[in-house]
């Protein structure tokens, strides 16, 4: 399934993702990430290791509400399935940080570094 006009819309501008994925338990796990699109795709950085990462790794299903800053209640939730890219470098959190606040990443620079690009399967918009 292709991303609709309004979630490239969304996607382009400094909008907040909000991420659903699964616990081991069965119980939801939820973060709030920078978002952006890539070839079709959501893509967002996190942490290797953290509880998102893991949780894709055991189950790669996950949820992606986009909402637009401006009105929170005009957003594009997409399902679909995650895949895991190593980005040793950080570029996309780099990439992602000059978007959504115009200076350079050095939060924690060192830590690797993983990405997570959701194929969309599913797409509810309003």
């Amino acid at each position: 399934m292709e991303l609709t006009p309004k979630a490239h819309e969304l996607l382009a501008g400094r909008n907040f993702g909000i991420i659903a994925t699964t616990n081991a338990d069965g119980s939801p796990q939820q973060s709030v990430v920078w978002v952006r699109e890539r070839d079709g795709e959501i893509v967002f950085s996190t942490v290797e290791g953290r509880a998102k990462h893991r949780n894709l790794l055991r189950d790669p299903r996950i949820g992606v509400l986009v909402l637009e800053d401006a009105n929170g209640y005009h957003y594009s939730e997409v399902r679909g399935t995650a895949r895991i890219e190593p980005d040793p470098e950080g570029s996309l959190i780099e990439e992602l940080s000059q978007k959504y606040t115009g200076q350079s990443y050095v939060e924690n620079a060192t830590t690797p570094r993983v990405i997570v690009a959701v194929t969309p399967e599913h797409i509810t918009e309003h």
